[in-house]
């Protein structure tokens, strides 16, 4: 518990209402408990919904959708039952908009284009191959991507997902010749420092499951050389 309570002060809260609060997600943090046993981001914010609001008892949190850990951006959780199951039917019916940032190696052949995939995903090492063709226990995966700028040596993507499946974005770019900064499962020749991977969770935006209002959410990109960079540079 002491461990939360720490952590609870370094929350980047984008939005919050009665009914879901929008986290800019670190680099290294869990969405969601797992084998590791480290504090979740879920756990971190119900410390702090209990402790804002002053609630007793147990504080109901759910878990919209997940970033993979050294990913960093933006993280919707639902703050009531209601808003979790209508949040959900938005993903399931690909009424939510998600659009990504990667820092990429390689500038890609096309400076605009349409990724189709079939993903396999390999429990054993936590990884998943993209093939051209469809494969045995595959699933298809679509991305679009446009090259927003160039830095010297490194470039950045701008990233709308039409499928959602597991390291999709990663994988995807990687087949392409194109790993993202970072990403050493995926290709790229070394790790970043602090074991992130240069994407980020840029926007998402939809109708709001409980009053309807369109919301859109944006989530600056974590305070480093690179990104910054890129900050200073494009029109945002």
């Amino acid at each position: 518990m002491d461990k939360i309570v720490s952590n609870i002060d370094n929350l980047q809260i984008l939005h919050e209402d009665n009914h879901l609060i929008v986290i800019n997600k670190r680099s290294g943090d869990l969405v969601q408990g797992d084998k590791t046993g480290d504090t979740p981001l879920s756990d971190i914010v119900k410390g702090y919904i209990k402790k804002k609001y002053n609630k007793p008892g147990a504080v109901y949190l759910g878990v919209t959708h997940r970033l993979d850990r050294p990913t960093t951006g933006i993280v919707v959780f639902a703050k009531t039952s209601k808003a979790l199951t209508r949040m959900n039917a938005l993903f399931l019916n690909k009424k939510i908009n998600k659009t990504y940032w990667a820092v990429v190696k390689n500038k890609p052949s096309k400076l605009k284009d349409t990724l189709i995939h079939w993903l396999k995903k390999n429990p054993k090492n936590n990884k998943s191959k993209a093939y051209i063709k469809e494969v045995d226990q595959s699933k298809k995966a679509v991305l679009h991507y446009e090259l927003i700028y160039s830095l010297d040596r490194y470039h950045l993507l701008e990233v709308n997902l039409e499928t959602g499946r597991h390291h999709q974005i990663r994988s995807q770019l990687s087949t392409v010749g194109s790993p993202i900064k970072g990403d050493l499962k995926y290709g790229f020749d070394r790790s970043n420092p602090d074991g992130s991977i240069h994407l980020h969770a840029r926007n998402i935006s939809f109708t709001h499951p409980v009053n309807e209002q369109l919301t859109s959410v944006t989530a600056p990109p974590p305070n480093e050389v690179l990104w910054k960079e890129c900050m200073n540079h494009i029109d945002v």
